[in-house]
């Protein structure tokens, strides 16, 4: 896998071709020609390494020497080396230099493994290196969120990997030995949601012991004699023998030498085993160790690489088993050196994060291979980042970290560690008092996150931000910034020279920052406004005045607090003698918010902005029919005028081209191609220019020679005063501020409810919908409004599942808002005990649940009264124990209403789950994510009244939430868009190539683990299966799984997406019994996340009933089929095709039984909507009514014979009745149709044409890799990628 990455890196030779390109944009043709990578042949070398056979390794010209490196550490023969150099011909390779500059080294060429002497770095990398190999396949890293490494289960379902299964097992024999049945809690109706299958134990897991202990001795350094006889540091091990050794560790390898634990003699033993290796070493001593560290290996090289490669952000576990805490010296030394901020001092050992994350910015990005290295590093830079960030945090919050004020109140103190300056999200110095004190100072550093996400992705050259994470933990909100250069040494006051920092009191403002935020104003839709100072002098600003240009040490231009980089939302912000439009006071706005920082979202001002561009064609489009039709007539009527109280003026810089509009703004059709003349006409004609002017001024355009909307950020911040010249603008831009809240409400929230009725939304869980909300711009504090927009839907009873998941989310937030507070007065030691007692106040039905102090409370009285200024929060503080459940309801119910506007009457958990069915697992599930609490993995009795459910053992970990900028990987992106647009037209064979060059590059700059390249490898497999390459969607698809476990979690909802797409492609490889396995799991896992009744499900249960079906398990496959129908019915209306179906697929199953009337009846009703949707002459209606006779033949030729038998008796001639199980094709066919594959008809030509061009890719993959299966080939349909 290591090797991967190289054969992704074969892109200089575009760089010829691309040059005279300048910058490829998205939306042009010009970049499908570049997109074909030639890729560099790759050659084979061998390999001598010491004590192993020569072996064949198949290398490319731009791997460099390292990555061989890295291959034979991972190698099973070879990976208990790591000290070593390659030689060619008794020459040292440079471990940097690409292979294609060194000399002689071609195809066949012998590269000789040579073992070098050791450094104290070299010997610490080595028994690292040993123990990571001896933990390989030890879960308790995943369990504990560390070194990014996360759970995945797929391959116990699938017995290993998918690739192998299929030819192991022969197709003819397996139908004898499926078992079938579900277990009790997957079938449809079961009421149990059990917590333990959600991680199923892996026999794999029981760990093999290799060593009981393997330390660092206590005689460690060596003293100065030894140090020069080549001791470079001291090993203590106890083998599974119970040998108790001790090892030296020295320039020619290790040995064991006379020391014991309490005398120190460094001479080496007898027989000493020197060797090179720790390996060669213990395997000497230890038979059992030698046994099994090789039986290790071979398990895990066996693994696929993408259950062990690292993700590039932390995923964290919400559940997890009680893990043995073994000893381990790594993780011991670790913590007391990295942890906590030892080394960090060592100087050349920190790293300067501000400088980095710059430099990458500053990268050279003119053409492809440029871009993709520049991409590479932001992205990698931007990880190490915010894992460091996170780290940070929490030592900050632990307490490890020591104020730089350390006088200050707790709250007030600020901490540098790591070269990152931390803050806590309080008000401090009354800074936000005016606009909602530390509710303003929570929000503010989300929305700073927002703004600096914005100015990143605008990405323009010479103006930099800050790096941005932001961490909650333990109840308190830490902000984690990158330093400016020398922004530590002097005051704030002098640094500033752009912006305000009293929120507008004093500004100044500066040529180059207005120049470099120019750039930004028409992406970003921010208007260049006047301001006034405090001397009543004008001051021109391109941003919104907190936010604060400074320039470093670095002489860079810098930009911060860039909260108000989106205009405020009027919804959540009243404002004296101003009226909001009647589409929101309808809903009850504006409503008084927490804070005053509320503002709308960059995607609803995008939205907003192309609806008013739709509205300005149509304007124009209909002055030109008046025109002409007037021209026709030879009368002026006036045209029509403005709409809203606007005003003329003429800031126009530059009219918006027609061009880039096409991109953005699809269905426009017959207004564009009317008015597309007036805007190439550029005014030249009175008429049209009144035509252009007209409709500017109507959709409130702050041009009057074309459409361009943009927004000031500064419009009803209080304490920013505006100069008497621009009142008519600053009373256009208010309009524009109304309208766009007015659009959230009118516009937005509606058109989400229809997505999800007509199922283009599909929401499972919290996170799908914030999502879904996210996307149309709807901010997560409308929830109540839409709640209640639903409540009003004629169609509630469809929407029943998105109101259950709204109704949780909301429920959910309000107790996070809760127990955030909860938390901030809890001393450490009391954690898990409050933790517990908090969730039982919230889950548990046992009334009066009693919080259990630490037993040392009394003890600790009077000590902690010193300390009290070490940790945020005070230190005896034990108010948390009188939460009772009662009390912590009423305070849901009151948060609701204050924060959602919404009302909940419901005293108690039981009344809750009652009054929107909801389930008590899930509820549990959302405040886990939401809080970062892991729990132990055990089924939990919420529902008695006698007992808590959860006790301080069941707590096991706390974790952090983190938010970061996601840097994108373009090019990328701009491939996979338009392989998309391709196969929607029908051209798959270039939809194709333009998805794989989508995987290259993505593979480029994310690596090989990223939720972008998920999304990839799902769509090339659905191409792969759709072109009839049904094993290579299998192993694309396997890895869409194990990606989607891996980066986005084990019961995600694109996670269980996944598994289904994958049990299809099973199915059509012929392992049923693999792809019903995985059915179940998805179901299992649907089940916990969202329950029965979501339309998700009846899809779901159609699967499983089709290969029940095909498996001849008819009673079980009626039931599942018979709750899709139901599903059906309940969220698509009776009289849908999906609901004729359903019936379709019941009947068959009953036909299969031989009861003929059921299955008449259900057929009847299917034909029934066929002929009132599609008419008597579609095929459809067709179809089923041969069927329906089809039917009525068999069950009389039944009945015939019944009658045939009660006459006769026994010596009755019967007519053999022909009972067919269904064939596996007719399967096959009814689970594409339900999972909306359609086969597109290609002729045999293009077919032969398809697979050659697939081959051939393949076949420079392979020799640009060695170990990777090819991750190279088609994709599919309707899939979009996430956007953050």
């Amino acid at each position: 896998m290591v090797n991967g990455d190289g054969a992704h890196e074969n892109v200089e030779d575009t760089e010829s071709k691309q040059d005279g390109n300048g910058e490829v944009d998205g939306g042009e043709e010009s970049n499908e020609q570049e997109v074909i990578v030639i890729q560099d042949t790759g050659f084979t070398v061998k390999i001598q390494a010491p004590g192993t056979e020569p072996f064949d390794l198949q290398v490319s010209p731009q791997e460099m020497v390292q990555e061989i490196h890295q291959v034979l550490m991972d190698r099973e023969d070879t990976c208990h080396r790591t000290c070593f150099s390659l030689q060619l011909d008794g020459n040292v390779l440079d471990n940097f230099a690409e292979l294609k500059s060194i000399e002689g080294l071609q195809e066949g060429s012998l590269l000789k493994v040579v073992e070098e002497p050791y450094t104290v770095r070299e010997a610490r990398i080595h028994v690292r290196h040993i123990r990571d190999l001896l933990k390989s396949l030890d879960p308790s890293d995943a369990y504990n969120g560390v070194d990014c490494n996360s759970l995945s289960f797929l391959s116990i379902f699938t017995d290993g990997d998918l690739g192998d299964s299929g030819k192991r097992k022969k197709k003819g024999t397996e139908l004898e030995q499926i078992d079938c049945t579900p277990p009790e809690h997957i079938l449809p109706g079961s009421k149990e949601r059990p917590l333990v299958p959600l991680q199923p134990q892996n026999k794999e897991w029981k760990p093999m012991q290799c060593l009981k202990v393997l330390t660092m001795s206590g005689w460690n350094p060596p003293p100065g004699n030894r140090k020069m006889h080549g001791d470079l540091m001291y090993l203590y091990i106890v083998t599974v023998e119970e040998r108790h050794v001790s090892v030296t560790a020295s320039t020619r390898g290790f040995y064991l030498n006379q020391s014991t634990t309490y005398t120190f003699n460094p001479k080496p033993a007898n027989p000493s085993f020197l060797s090179h290796s720790l390996v060669e070493l213990l395997s000497q001593i230890s038979p059992a160790f030698k046994k099994n560290f090789t039986a290790l290996q071979k398990k895990r090289v066996q693994r696929h690489p993408f259950e062990r490669i690292a993700t590039p952000f932390q995923v964290y576990s919400w559940t997890a088993p009680q893990v043995d805490h073994a000893m381990d010296c790594v993780r011991a030394e670790d913590a007391y050196t990295s942890r906590l901020g030892y080394e960090e001092h060592i100087p050349g050992q920190t790293r300067d994060w501000n400088e980095e994350l710059q430099t990458t910015r500053e990268l050279p990005r003119k053409n492809l291979p440029e871009r993709l290295l520049r991409e590479r590093a932001i992205f990698k830079v931007h990880s190490d980042f915010a894992a460091a960030a996170t780290r940070g945090a929490m030592a900050v919050i632990d307490g490890n970290v020591m104020a730089i004020n350390p006088g200050e109140e707790t709250r007030m103190q600020m901490f540098i560690w790591n070269n990152i300056f931390f803050s806590l999200g309080f008000d401090v110095r009354d800074h936000y008092r005016e606009l909602g004190g530390d509710a303003a100072a929570h929000a503010a550093p989300t929305n700073d996150l927002n703004g600096v996400r914005a100015y990143g992705a605008v990405d323009v050259e010479g103006l930099y931000t800050l790096g941005t994470v932001v961490v909650d933990y333990r109840g308190y909100r830490v902000t984690a910034q990158s330093i400016i250069p020398g922004i530590l040494e002097r005051e704030q006051e002098q640094s500033v020279i752009y912006g305000s920092i009293d929120f507008g009191k004093t500004v100044v403002s500066h040529s180059k920052y207005l120049e470099l935020l120019e750039k930004t104003s028409r992406p970003l839709k921010v208007q260049k406004h006047s301001v006034l100072n405090e001397k009543n002098d004008m001051v021109e600003l391109c941003s919104s005045v907190e936010c604060k240009g400074i320039i470093g040490n670095d002489g860079r231009h810098y930009i911060l607090d860039l909260l108000r980089t989106f205009p405020p939302d009027l919804n959540f912000l009243p404002v004296d003698g101003e009226d909001l439009p009647l589409e929101s006071q309808h809903q009850g706005f504006p409503r008084q918010h927490r804070h005053r920082l509320a503002c709308l979202r960059q995607e609803l001002i995008e939205a907003f902005v192309e609806h008013r561009y739709l509205l300005f064609m149509k304007m124009a489009a209909l002055q030109l029919m008046q025109q002409k039709a007037n021209k026709d007539t030879k009368t002026d009527t006036p045209a029509i005028t403005e709409t809203s109280e606007t005003s003329t003026e003429n800031i126009c810089k530059s009219p918006l081209e027609g061009k880039e509009l096409e991109e953005s703004i699809p269905g426009l059709s017959q207004a564009k191609e009317l008015a597309a003349s007036l805007v190439a006409e550029d005014g030249s004609d009175p008429k049209s220019r009144e035509v252009v002017l007209n409709a500017c001024k109507a959709v409130g355009s702050i041009c009057n020679t074309s459409f361009d909307i943009r927004f000031n950020p500064d419009i009803f911040s209080p304490g920013v005063r505006f100069p008497d010249d621009s009142a008519d603008d600053v009373q256009k831009q208010k309009q524009l501020l109304k309208d766009a809240a007015a659009f959230l409400v009118s516009c937005q929230i509606p058109s989400l409810v229809k997505d999800c009725l007509d199922h283009s939304a599909l929401p499972m869980d919290g996170a799908t919908l914030t999502e879904a909300l996210h996307q149309r711009g709807i901010n997560v504090r409308y929830l109540g409004t839409v709640l209640e927009f639903v409540d009003k839907t004629p169609a509630k009873a469809q929407l029943e599942h998105f109101y259950r998941i709204g109704i949780s989310e909301l429920i959910t937030r309000c107790a996070k808002h809760i127990f955030k507070t909860y938390l901030q007065g809890v001393e450490l030691s009391a954690l898990s005990a409050a933790v517990s007692h908090f969730l039982n106040c919230f889950l548990s039905s046992f009334p009066d649940a009693v919080a259990h102090l630490p037993p040392d409370e009394l003890v600790s009285r009077r000590k902690s009264r010193k300390r009290r200024n070490r940790v945020p929060g005070s230190g005896d503080n034990t108010a948390w124990a009188s939460l009772t459940p009662s009390e912590l309801w009423k305070n849901i119910g009151s948060e609701a209403q204050s924060y959602y506007h919404f009302a909940i009457q419901c005293e108690s958990v039981d009344q809750v789950v009652e009054k929107y069915g909801l389930q008590k697992t899930n509820l549990l599930r959302e405040i886990s994510i939401k809080t970062g609490i892991q729990i132990l993995i055990k089924e939990y009795n919420f529902d008695s009244r006698h007992k808590p459910a959860f006790t301080e053992e069941d707590i096991l970990n706390i974790f952090p939430v983190v938010k970061h900028v996601n840097p994108k990987a373009s090019d990328a992106f701009h491939f996979f868009q338009s392989g998309q647009a391709k196969v929607q037209q029908g051209f798959l064979k270039e939809g194709c190539e333009l998805i794989n060059e989508a995987l290259n590059l993505f593979n480029n700059v994310y690596g090989p683990m990223h939720v972008e390249i998920c999304a990839c490898l799902r769509l090339l497999a659905r191409l792969n299966y759709i072109m009839g390459d049904h094993p290579e969607a299998l192993s694309n698809q396997q890895k869409a799984v194990l990606m989607s476990e891996r980066v986005l979690g084990i019961e995600h909802p694109n996670t269980i997406q996944e598994y289904m797409h994958l049990a299809l492609y099973c199915f059509a490889n012929g392992q049923l019994s693999t792809a019903l396995k995985l059915l179940y799991r998805a179901r299992y896992l649907m089940l916990l996340v969202c329950g029965e009744d979501h339309p998700e499900m009846a899809l779901l249960d159609s699967n499983i009933g089709l290969v029940l079906h095909g498996v001849m398990e008819y009673d079980l496959s009626l039931r599942f089929l018979e709750n899709a129908l139901t599903i059906n019915t309940k969220y698509h209306g009776s009289r849908s095709l999906k609901v004729a179906l359903s019936h379709h697929l019941v009947a068959r199953v009953y036909e299969s039984k031989a009861e003929f009337r059921s299955a008449l009846q259900h057929e009847k009703e299917g034909y029934t909507i066929y002929k009132n949707q599609m008419g008597e002459a579609h095929e459809k209606t067709k179809e089923s009514s041969e069927y329906l006779k089809y039917l009525t033949q068999q069950a009389v030729a039944l009945q015939r014979t019944m009658n045939e038998i009660y006459k006769n008796g026994s010596n009755a001639s019967i007519m053999p009745l022909k009972f067919t199980a269904p064939s596996m094709a007719s399967v096959l066919e009814q689970l594409n149709i339900i999972n909306g594959i359609i086969f597109i008809p290609l002729s045999q030509k293009d077919l032969e044409n398809l697979k050659a061009e697939v081959q051939r890719r393949q076949q420079l993959q392979e020799l640009g890799k060695n170990e990777e299966p090819s991750e190279d080939s088609p994709l599919e349909l309707e899939d979009k990628i996430p956007i953050d």
